[in-house]
This record gives C-alpha cells, structure tokens and sequence, in this order.
C-alpha cells in the first residue's frame, strides 16, 4: 500500500522513460517529490505531477508542493481546491514544452474560453487566501483520519494503514464483499462513495474488492469529527449486514437526520 521509491528508480534506470508522472486518485499517503525529482534527474526524464486531488491541501500548507520540483503539474480546480470544474497546467520556463501545453490546450482540448469557470476559479482562488481556508482543509484531513480509525476498529483493511490527506481507500477482499454491491447497497441508504479497485483485487474493474472514501464535501456541509465518525459506523454498519433492508432503512432515517442538522443552503 506503500510507494517502494527504490523500485520506482530501479525501473526509470531499466526503462530510462522520458517523462515520469507522479499523480493518483486513491493514494492516501505523502508523495516524496523531492525524492521523484532526483529519480527523473538520473535518467534524463521530465518530472509531470498530477495534484488534482491535493491542491487544496497544497494551497493550505498542509501537504508538500509539488512545484518547485516538478516541470509541468496540473491539476483540476474541484476535488479538495473547492472550485469549479475546470484545470490549471502550471509548467516551469521552456519554450518546448509550452508550446506543446498550448496546442493540446487549444485548438487541441478547448474551444472558445468558458467565462462563468474563470470567473468561479477567481473565486475559488479568493476562498483559498483566507485564514479560514486553511482551518477548512485542516479539518478535512482530522475528519478523514477519523473516519479510516473507525473502519479499522470495526476490522477493514485501509489500504496504506491510514491516510495523510483527504480520502482513504477500503479493501473488502477479507470479508467476500464486492465494491459494487457495496457501493449500491450504501447508495440505498443515501450514502455516496465509489467501488474502488485495490492492491492486488481479484474483481475485475467493473465490479472491485474496495471503496473510495473522502471528507471534503462533508466538511464543507459543517461535519466535525464526531458526525464523521458517526458516518463512518454507520458505513460499517451496512457493510457487516450488506443486503440487510433493516439496517439500510436505519442508516437512512440517521443519515437524513445528519444532513437536516446541517443542511447544504442555510
């Protein structure tokens, strides 16, 4: 559940790629830049790095930046940053690679500019400096951590042990659970995750042995810890019963008594 950074060197020197890309969507660990950095550097490669999912905790100071190491990072302005849907591509000086990031921009990907989303990033942006912003993402993460102790109390696997950031990912391989019935069967109680694959999954990726789990849109709604960890049971609750329309049905009532006490528009 780890990344084995010497095997990452390892196989850059076997392969001598021209670009390594350092990104994920369900990695719940700390990426080591500097340590990518160094590796793309010994064999030649330019150093891409996807941090879609952590700008936000990036923008905070609360996860390592990626930029000072990284030739190209991009990232999406939704997910943890709380914006729009939309991108950002930031690239270091080198007339190459920006007149390749130009082209695949337009006329390669984009027609004519989208101005309500420039005008949602500005205020994603103004969000993002506040002093608030930062408490906002620090409680993300607390919430998260909670959430992954509850779920190894109650005896799932969290892939990486744990998490650093905002999501974590559970294996249900240990208790003969499929991603998709769980996924559907939480769906039912009003409770939005996704199936996920994970390390080593014996289900195909239609149907997956784990599920994605992350605090941002719960944290933004008001959720602190104890409703997180409330959360959390409850999720457990349907997985140790899966198919139960009892227990569903209970989890509902609950899950819409929560979102009453903290609804979306005030």
């Amino acid at each position: 559940g780890l990344i084995d950074y010497d095997e990452v060197e390892r196989l850059a020197v076997e392969h001598k790629p021209k670009m390594i890309v350092a990104g994920f969507s369900a990695y719940s660990k700390t990426l080591d830049f500097p340590r990518f950095r160094a590796i793309a550097d010994k064999v030649g490669a330019l150093l891409f790095v996807d941090m879609a999912h952590v700008a936000g905790l990036v923008a905070a100071s609360l996860y390592p930046n990626p930029i000072p190491f990284a030739d190209v990072v991009t990232t999406t302005t939704h997910k943890t940053l709380r914006g729009p849907r939309g991108g950002l591509i930031l690239a270091k000086s080198n007339e190459e690679i920006e007149k390749k990031l130009n082209a695949a921009v337009f006329p390669g990907a984009q027609g004519g500019p989208l101005m309500h989303v420039i005008a949602a990033k500005a205020v994603c942006f103004k969000e993002a400096l506040e002093p608030g912003f930062k408490a906002y993402q620090q409680q993300v993460i607390e919430n998260a951590q909670a959430m992954a102790q509850v779920f190894i109390d109650r005896g799932y696997d969290v892939v990486s042990g744990g998490t650093d950031n905002h999501l974590f990912l559970v294996s249900l391989i240990r208790q003969g659970l499929t991603g998709k019935d769980a996924d559907a069967a939480l769906g039912r109680a009003h409770i939005t995750v996704n199936k996920n694959a994970v390390p080593n999954d014996p289900q195909s990726p239609f149907v997956t042995s784990g599920l994605r789990i992350g605090t941002p849109a719960v944290t933004t709604r008001g959720f602190k810890v104890a409703q997180c960890v409330a959360l959390a049971g409850w999720i457990c609750d349907i997985l140790d019963n899966l198919g139960d329309a009892d227990v569903e049905a209970d989890v509902a009532k609950n899950v819409a008594a929560l979102c009453a006490d903290f609804p979306v528009y005030r």
